[in-house]
């Protein structure tokens, strides 16, 4: 006999980014199923006990009509999911055929992943693109089974009127703001039984004024479910997923940081590594120049230094006298060679030249060369 199930009061309240996480590790391997009462996650992990795993299997054939198991991605939507990508947001041509190239390949959705998370021109349109696709997909598969839900990442009620809300799911007289919030909730969930939440258009106007994005931590409510069998609580999925970037494409790895771990050669390991290096080297650097620094109140150290020192000469350095040569003292024989080494000024004579040094050069300039004639044989 099927036991009556509770109806809840308000539109179900549930996490995007963990259904996008499920969806994308659901497989042949790995089975996950939503509650329709109250919209817990149940993944069929085959590790945990026998008798777990009987129990388990026992309440999803007695009441089958409650879970909804997880749609298994094939190998045909996973490559179109791809295609679909390259051909709407990648523009370099090389990139696209380099793309395509790694679609038709074997192991192409570990591959795409290794090449899109070594090119980060590529990686944020990846990650918008995903995020917009499953999104259509979870809202298109909740409306096949006409659940009335919100995703709590839409919603801008606080963390203690969520928390709220979720204790008081089946209970009919609820406080006025709980009841507010309800509505709020219901004109929310009209939202994705429309046209526009399948196929979303451009907003048109005027683009708004750039300014600068404020990163704020997402606040997100507790996981508060009070009709939840018991059968299912060893496999209830609760992962802490608060971000879209979290969530990977990637159906073998658990989280980002395993699939960045995983990729061969990744530019972006080889960086942190180089950088975690440097800051050692300069971590050590900075600690010997504290200890150098310190060294001096050390006792027995100035002492050791003035060993070290040279001893002071007996003569003054710094003191300097000016010696001034009298005109007659130097040497005639100086100065000839001098003006023989130095090349002389041309133009003009200064006053103080003698012109008899001038005359002689104006000779040599236009002295007039005698040549001696050619005679030729007719002269003879």
């Amino acid at each position: 006999m099927k036991v009556s199930l509770p109806q809840a009061k308000s539109p179900l309240i549930l996490r995007y980014h963990r259904l996008m996480d499920a969806f994308a590790k659901s497989d042949d391997e790995r089975d996950f199923y939503m509650d329709k009462v109250e919209g817990f996650l149940i993944y069929v992990d085959l590790d945990k006990a026998l008798d777990e795993l009987e129990a388990l299997e026992g309440e999803l054939l007695e009441n089958g009509d409650r879970y909804c198991l997880l749609p298994k991605m094939t190998f045909y939507e996973i490559k179109k999911f791809m295609e679909g990508f390259v051909h709407e947001k990648v523009y370099d041509i090389d990139t696209k055929e380099k793309l395509l190239d790694i679609i038709s390949s074997k192991e192409a959705r570990e591959n795409f992943l290794e090449f899109i998370y070594d090119h980060l021109t590529e990686l944020e349109k990846w990650q918008q693109y995903y995020v917009e696709r499953s999104r259509i997909r979870i809202i298109e598969w909740l409306r096949q089974y006409n659940v009335q839900f919100v995703f709590e990442e839409d919603l801008d009620l606080t963390k203690n009127i969520l928390e709220k809300m979720k204790r008081q799911l089946f209970e009919t007289k609820v406080p006025k703001d709980i009841s507010q919030a309800r509505d709020v909730l219901v004109a929310k969930a009209k939202t994705y039984y429309s046209n526009e939440a399948l196929n979303p258009r451009p907003k048109r106007g005027r683009p708004p004024k750039q300014a600068i994005k404020v990163e704020l931590e997402p606040q997100v409510s507790m996981d508060i479910y009070t009709q939840v069998p018991s059968a299912c609580r060893p496999f209830l999925y609760l992962p802490d997923i608060t971000s879209a970037a979290s969530v990977t494409f990637s159906s073998k790895f658990e989280t980002e940081e395993h699939l960045l771990a995983s990729l061969r050669g990744s530019p972006r390991l080889m960086v942190d590594e180089k950088l975690e290096a440097l800051s050692a080297r300069l971590e050590s650097l900075r600690h010997l120049s504290d200890r150098l620094a310190g060294i001096e109140n050390v006792p027995g150290v100035k002492e050791t230094k003035k060993l070290f020192q040279p001893p002071a000469s007996k003569h003054k350095l710094s003191e300097s006298k000016a010696v001034e040569l009298a005109p007659e003292t130097v040497s005639p024989k100086l100065d000839l060679a001098i003006d023989a080494v130095l090349p002389k000024k041309r133009g003009r004579p200064r006053k103080d030249s003698k012109p008899e040094e001038f005359a002689s050069q104006k000779r040599r300039r236009f002295a007039i060369k005698k040549v001696t004639q050619i005679k030729s044989k007719k002269d003879k």
